[in-house]
């Protein structure tokens, strides 16, 4: 299965992975991969130590955020289906218009990252929710306009509670 990795901003790596082993860029990779947790990795290369924790997955939108040794970095993930339709020019990230936001689990508002009238892309960072100790950077579906926050900082909130009011 061959994907395509973007991070910060507009730098990408094609990686490829097959039962043998993992190219990277069309190169092959000496990567030794051990999973500790559920959401947690280390991985060798090349005589260094990775320690990878997955912070935040969004399987619809294919966008993730992990620590890498400390350091954050969102991905966004592009299948080979997806390249080949952004190639004919299908993409299906048009623009799509963002419902409201609300609570995918409970937990408690560490942060607010918008405010009323602001314009949003499909994949900014909107709020951030601690749930079960681990913060969840919660990003736009879609593109709109923040009409409404519902929320402050350190409120406590419900799943399925309405947090942001989009139009």
């Amino acid at each position: 299965m061959r994907y395509k990795v973007f991070y910060k901003e507009d730098n990408a790596h094609e990686i490829e992975l097959d039962e043998q082993q993992i190219k990277i860029d069309g190169k092959a990779t000496d990567i030794d991969l051990v999973k500790l947790l559920d959401n947690k990795f280390h991985i060798l290369q090349n005589h260094k130590s990775y320690n990878i924790e997955v912070l935040h997955t969004d399987y619809n939108l294919k966008r993730f955020s992990i620590k890498v040794n400390n350091n954050i970095y969102d991905l966004n993930l592009q299948t080979e289906l997806d390249i080949l339709l952004e190639k004919m020019g299908m993409s299906s990230a048009g623009d799509e218009k963002m419902d409201n936001v609300k609570a995918p689990m409970p937990g408690l508002v560490l942060d607010v990252l918008v405010e009323i009238g602001q314009a949003v892309k499909k994949g900014d960072n909107l709020l951030i929710l601690e749930a079960m100790k681990m913060e969840n950077i919660i990003k736009a579906s879609g593109n709109g306009i923040v009409k409404s926050i519902k929320i402050n900082k350190k409120d406590a909130v419900e799943k399925g509670q309405l947090l942001i009011e989009m139009e």
